[in-house]
């Protein structure tokens, strides 16, 4: 039997206790089947008549026992989120009554949906397009407003249609080329250089300023793992708990205290980071204490890993070998130099000239000011780009819409070259030609069924 002819079911609230739990039913036999287990309050009225858009109290039964008192929200096809008709059951929170009312329903002929089944059904119904679908996912888990914003964007179709004016410029551009090369008897005009250029560095723009901004987007939907890095006692923990809001990590004049990497997720304004303190960085020498060398290593291995630095450096002592060390390993990399007890510092102008060749920023604060949030705040957006991104724009949200606009772009990026080098308007068609067919692998035009099955796999079962 074809899937779309089942009817599915599946808890689309979180399992576990809570004010209630809603079981979704989707297909074309949703309305028989919850007629079998459940019961109106009200006699004379049934489930077979309920219009869409329209709610019903009842019972539901279990093997012919009455059950949990049940609410029931009726959707008419194709006025539902898949498409097809669709019946919520809500129930009271909890995994007996929950359990219960899905065996009722998979006893009364319903299967069990798959992961993302709900949203794949609205793909196949034209409901939403691939895009939209995989922004599901993303706003269900999105850190922040901005995140939110971002990802509800996406499921707007904003970024839909972002894509669509790209593909318009090149299917005009292509038509106007394939006609020129293909029937050169019916005198097509030819397309002027500036006017071929101009066309290709525009929409090659566009895609650039899409693929740039993608990593900040997936900073503000999914967060950033960040390394508090610098020497013993320069306020890598006092930071950590600035930021946390509550003293998570000890906090003593004795060097080495850190000794191993303490973990703690905080809100930044609109960035979620997960926060690493890590081991103070020194020379312990071969006779060290073997734990305390231990946790350095660590914390060089998770600056390698990390996607965000703060570095952390005492403002109130001359600059040493150790912490140029540290800044030479941080170059390149998204690093924020800090220069803490800035209230204990005659002057931080020097370090600050030490240090700005390895850093994008250097910031001078107190971290045991809870006014440094700001600027520290204002410059991790900065550094990160957030800042800079307009969350209710159309942006790339998943690796595989990355791919498919990096192709695109390269695509466009060898019709300049061929134009350039004089390989001919045929060349360029060909090129043209490869960037539409990344983009439409993007949108999900003609996509195929492994790369749908990719999309889903990803997804909760019950959405």
């Amino acid at each position: 039997m074809d899937r779309l002819e089942q009817t599915i079911c599946a808890l689309a609230t979180p399992p576990g206790e809570g004010g209630i739990a809603v079981i979704r039913v989707s297909g074309p036999d949703a309305y028989p089947i919850v007629e079998k287990i459940f019961v109106p309050v009200r006699q004379g009225r049934r489930v077979a008549d309920a219009k869409g858009y329209t709610a019903m109290l009842g019972h539901y039964l279990l093997r012919g026992e009455e059950m949990d008192e049940t609410v029931a929200l009726f959707y008419r096809a194709p006025h539902s989120y898949t498409g097809e008709d669709v019946i919520e059951l809500s129930v009271h929170g909890g995994t007996a009554m929950a359990d219960g009312l899905l065996e009722a329903l998979l006893l009364a002929g319903a299967a069990p949906a798959g992961p993302g089944e709900f949203t794949r059904r609205a793909l196949e119904h034209g409901k939403l397009s691939l895009t939209q679908a995989e922004a599901v996912m993303e706003v269900i888990a999105a850190n922040g407003r901005q995140g939110a914003a971002l990802a509800k964007s996406a499921l707007d179709g904003r970024l839909a249609k972002r894509i669509a004016g790209i593909q318009a410029a090149l299917q005009s551009l292509n038509a106007h080329l394939t006609a020129w090369v293909d029937y050169p008897e019916e005198d097509v005009p030819e397309l002027s250089d500036a006017a071929l250029t101009g066309t290709l560095l525009a929409q090659k723009s566009q895609l650039d300023d899409l693929i740039a901004g993608y990593g900040a987007g997936a900073v503000l939907r999914h967060g950033v793992d960040c390394v508090l890095l610098g020497r013993p006692n320069v306020g890598k923990s006092t930071l950590l708990n600035l930021l946390a809001g509550f003293d998570r990590a000890i906090v003593t004049p004795v060097a080495g205290t850190t000794r191993d990497i303490v973990e703690q997720a905080v809100q930044l304004g609109e960035i979620r980071l997960n926060l690493f303190d890590t081991a103070g960085v020194r020379d312990v020498g071969a006779d060290g204490d073997a734990i305390e060398a231990e946790g350095i290593r660590r914390s060089w291995k998770k600056l390698d890993e990390a996607g965000l630095v703060l570095a952390v450096f005492d403002a109130a002592q001359p600059l040493e070998e150790s912490d140029l060390e540290i800044a030479r390993r941080c170059q390149g990399r998204p690093a924020l130099a800090i220069l803490n007890k800035q209230d204990l510092a005659e002057s931080t102008q020097a370090a600050q000239n030490l240090l700005a060749p390895y850093f994008k920023k250097v910031l001078t604060l107190c971290a045991r000011d809870a006014a440094s949030l700001q600027p520290l705040t204002a410059a991790v957006a900065e550094l990160l780009g957030t800042a800079k991104l307009d969350p209710r724009a159309g942006q790339l949200c998943s690796a595989r819409q990355l791919a498919a606009a990096t192709r695109a772009r390269d695509a466009l990026t060898e019709a300049l070259n061929a134009q350039r080098d004089g390989f001919g308007l045929d060349a360029v068609a060909v090129c043209l030609t490869d960037a539409l067919q990344a983009l439409c692998d993007l949108t999900g035009e003609d996509a195929a069924d492994a790369t749908i099955d990719e999309v889903f796999e990803t997804f909760c079962v019950g959405k």
